[in-house]
């Protein structure tokens, strides 16, 4: 039997929190590999954040020139679907790993090319493509950063289909004619929004009420308001009973009403699953395809050495959210290691990821774009705060009709009344996804309201926006 290999850490998945975790393993000192069953670099390089933002941008671009005089005569035509999509390649580094691997290399930490699971506490063994397998075991730490994959709904036949998921949906060669798109969340409102653009006629499909349910209201009505100007069609308050593809290549999706319809292609963007299932978690009395329960130093609960990072234990299933996580996990695996008494696990300490909690930031980016950081306000009453929220329309600021004509947008900011400091922001408009660092500073650093009035705006930017808010707020 071959020896077992140990490092200091072993990481499960390579995306860019894995990656994250490995770093900073590997900046403290410590040794590490990491394991990978596809491409280094995961869903966000190749499947997610990248491609589908290099769908957007040309999309965004054009949105905005038609709204400045003379530019929008001269952008009137369609997108260049072929050179859209060869962009999108050239963001995935046509899906190969490459450079990825190099920088790997670069920082020290080993990579093994296989399918890692758990066989017990602090060893994972390595399937390779060969059914070669190696052990690794691991000193002080095995990080599970395997995030997740898409759920799709339990409807008959459905596998037959062969429906769009987010990978399908940011990868596609081709622009179908009709594009069905069920769900209401951030990935189904932006590929709603960059294959109608490209070309696609989007029915977009909602269980609910509204879309971005998780943000402030008035996102997903400004949002849908956009969508249907743009040409798609929305329908709230409906679900897919059953699909099936004809000889001929469409799809016809029946709904629950009765009715039905036609696609080209069917995109379900109806949630996430975590990626446990396969993973060994059995071997150290876990449940398979589970969420992994851990605490603000991102450690399993009851384990000593098992920290799952990323996707996986269901706190924010955001790339920049689980860098964050990885950079306070290889930090407290590090402290760890070395022995450190006490560590900083008190809120916003160097060992705690508070801001899963109170300081989340995220962007979508559609047309408008809709960006929020903390608490909406509905949130902020669920968690029993005395609070205000102070609304503004965007279209006054200055600098907003000067980005564009008929700027339309509208922002909010949730104070605290008993401590005078912001608990969420949201802006909705074209552009506000570079503002909201600055709500996410404001709302992290807990900045009292009194010393936020001497954050001066530059004139005339669509950052004055703070200023107003503030004036309403005074009074």
């Amino acid at each position: 039997m071959t020896e077992a290999i140990a490092y200091d850490v072993v990481v499960l998945g390579a995306g860019p929190v894995g990656e994250n975790v490995a770093d900073r393993a590997r900046a403290g000192g410590l040794s590490a590999a990491i394991v990978e069953s596809e491409l280094v670099g995961g869903e966000c390089s190749y499947w997610a954040c990248m491609p589908s933002k290099a769908l957007l941008r040309p999309v965004i671009a054009r949105a905005d020139a038609r709204r400045v005089p003379g530019l929008r005569q001269a952008v009137q035509g369609p997108l260049d679907a072929q050179a859209v999509l060869a962009h999108r390649d050239d963001y995935t580094s046509h899906w190969k790993d490459d450079g990825q691997i190099g920088w790997l290399e670069s920082i020290g930490v080993d990579l093994y090319r296989g399918h890692g699971r758990l066989d017990g506490p602090r060893s994972v063994t390595v399937t390779a493509e060969d059914g070669t397998v190696t052990t690794l075991t691991a000193r002080h730490a095995v990080a599970v950063c395997t995030g997740t994959r898409a759920a799709l709904p339990p409807l008959p036949g459905l596998d037959a289909v062969k429906p769009w998921t987010s990978r399908e949906a940011t990868s596609a060669d081709q622009v179908p004619g009709r594009l069905i798109v069920v769900g209401g969340g951030v990935v189904a409102t932006e590929m709603a929004t960059a294959w109608q653009a490209l070309g696609s006629q989007v029915t977009l499909l909602v269980r609910g009420n509204g879309l971005l349910d998780r943000m402030e209201p008035f996102a997903g009505e400004l949002v849908a308001d956009a969508l249907r100007e743009a040409g798609a069609e929305l329908r709230t308050g409906t679900s897919v009973a059953s699909v099936e593809r004809t000889p001929a290549g469409t799809i016809t999706a029946t709904l629950t009403d009765g009715t039905t319809l036609e696609a080209d292609e069917i995109l379900f963007a109806t949630g996430r699953a975590p990626r446990t299932d396969d993973i060994g978690l059995e071997t150290v009395g876990l449940k398979p395809g589970s969420w992994l329960e851990v605490d603000d130093s991102l450690r399993v609960t009851n384990s000593t050495w098992l920290y799952a990072v990323g996707d996986a234990n269901h706190r924010a299933l955001l790339t920049h959210q689980g860098k964050y996580q990885a950079r306070i996990a290889g930090a407290a695996i590090t402290a760890r290691a070395f022995g450190v008494p006490i560590l900083e696990t008190d809120r916003w300490g160097a060992h705690a990821a508070t801001a899963d909690h109170d300081a989340v930031p995220q962007v979508v980016f559609t047309d408008p774009e809709a960006a929020s950081a903390g608490l909406t306000l509905a949130e902020a009453e669920a968690a029993g705060h005395r609070i205000r929220a102070i609304d503004y329309d965007m279209a006054n600021v200055a600098g907003s009709g000067l980005y564009a004509d008929g700027y339309t947008g509208r922002a909010r900011m949730i104070v605290d009344l008993d401590r005078e400091i912001l608990l969420g922001v949201t802006f909705v408009g074209p552009a506000v996804g570079e503002l909201i660092h600055s709500a996410t500073i404001a709302i992290a650093g807990e900045v009292p309201i009194d010393r936020l009035w001497h954050a001066v705006p530059a004139y005339p930017t669509i950052s004055e926006v703070w200023l107003r808010l503030l004036e309403v707020y005074r009074g």
